[in-house]
């Protein structure tokens, strides 16, 4: 995995006064400063390069959300959805996935961190609190890589802690990356899951540009679960291409083969899917990629997704193989229909919060199953 290091750091004159910006200045001595008033200002300036999405991630922004941090994940009210929470502490991401989708909607080309973590956690407290019956799957990979950034903002240890002390919720964390030395040594209590996304090594080389390589990846997960973290997975996209049945297949027998199906959380599967302002971004972004290339239909959320037949293909015959490493694993879709489970797992839950509370069982320690994990 290639670190990052910023050309240039803006600073918004509010979040001076949060800790978390002085400890990030620390980190990244030696780089050039600017404090402003208002970020938006310095749009001209990150829009003006041919590439201005690539370019604007030089920029790290520290600046304040004067928003919510925690809300419902946007597949909630769509499709069959698990009910996921997610919270946004950073926008944008140095890695370089080609089908990333960031890449059509964030206004703003630069990597932004939000400073007033003091904040999120009193939101996510209060939410907790206010709904002691729930129970809050609650992710932090929606906007931007989860642990990415972790050598510069310890981000993670202040959430574990935070979650520690939550009883009807977990935290998710997600990642391309192998950084999880912050996460050693700490009291999660169960409470956090560290989960990565999973390509083949040869989609990793040619898609996901400057992500850790796969075994980097499958290492960090077999030292999470050394550490007592529970684990998760996600083939999400999935990318047809022709022999992608072997690789997939090899895919599996290589995550079970560093990882003990029994720490296994869950394993969702999605298959690739964007818009078609994106399509166009990567054909101009990354000339040599194969994502635009393969034969795509319109679909639910107006996104552009392969045939049924072939998303019913590869959900069925990865969940054929996963089964066959991992018979107890669970196996969810992610943004998809009624039908693409009947026909790709074999089953199709009640309902969102059927789903939901299944999933909710694994992790929930007040569950009598989980007591003791």
């Amino acid at each position: 995995m290639i670190p990052y290091r910023p050309a240039r750091i803006i600073v918004q004159q509010e979040a001076h006064a949060d800790s978390l910006t002085g400890e990030i200045l620390a980190r990244l001595r030696g780089i050039p400063v600017e404090t402003v008033h208002d970020v938006d200002l310095l749009l001209p300036e990150l829009l003006a390069a041919s590439d201005w999405r690539g370019a604007g991630k030089r920029f790290l922004i520290l600046a304040r959300n004067k928003g919510s941090f925690m809300k419902p994940c946007p597949g909630a009210g769509a499709e069959i959805c698990c009910n996921y929470w997610v919270i946004n502490y950073a926008l944008n991401c140095h890695f370089e996935c080609t089908y990333c989708i960031l890449q059509s909607f964030l206004n703003n080309p630069a990597l932004t961190v939000y400073t007033n973590l003091e904040d999120l956690e009193r939101e996510v407290k209060e939410k907790a609190a206010a709904a002691p019956a729930d129970f809050f799957r609650i992710g932090t990979g929606e906007t931007s890589d989860s642990l990415a950034l972790d050598d510069i903002t310890r981000h993670s240890p202040r959430l574990v802690r935070l979650f520690r002390a939550l009883p009807n919720a977990v935290l998710e964390l997600k990642t391309k990356s192998d950084r999880i030395a912050n996460l050693r040594e700490l009291d999660h209590g169960g409470h956090t899951v560290i989960s990565w996304s999973l390509n083949p090594e040869r989609m990793i080389r040619s898609e996901e540009f400057k992500t850790a390589s796969l075994e980097e990846r499958l290492r960090a997960a077999c030292q999470c679960r050394a550490w007592g973290y529970k684990v998760g997975f996600h083939f999400d996209p999935l990318i047809w291409y022709e022999g992608w049945e072997d690789d997939y297949r090899q895919l599996v027998r290589e995550l079970f083969q560093h990882v003990d199906p029994g720490g296994v959380c869950w394993i969702s599967l999605g298959c690739l899917r964007f818009t078609h302002d994106l399509k166009e971004i990567v054909r101009s972004r990354f000339p040599h990629s194969r994502i635009p290339h393969g034969e795509f239909v319109p679909g639910n959320h107006h996104k552009l997704r392969y045939f049924r037949p072939v998303r019913d293909e590869m959900y069925g015959k990865m969940r054929a193989w996963i089964r066959e490493e991992a018979p107890e694993a669970f196996v969810y879709l992610c943004m998809e229909s009624r039908m693409a489970w009947e026909r790709g797992l074999g089953r199709v839950p009640e309902s969102s919060a059927g789903l939901a509370a299944e999933m909710d069982r694994l992790v929930d320690k007040r569950h009598p199953g989980n007591r003791t994990r």
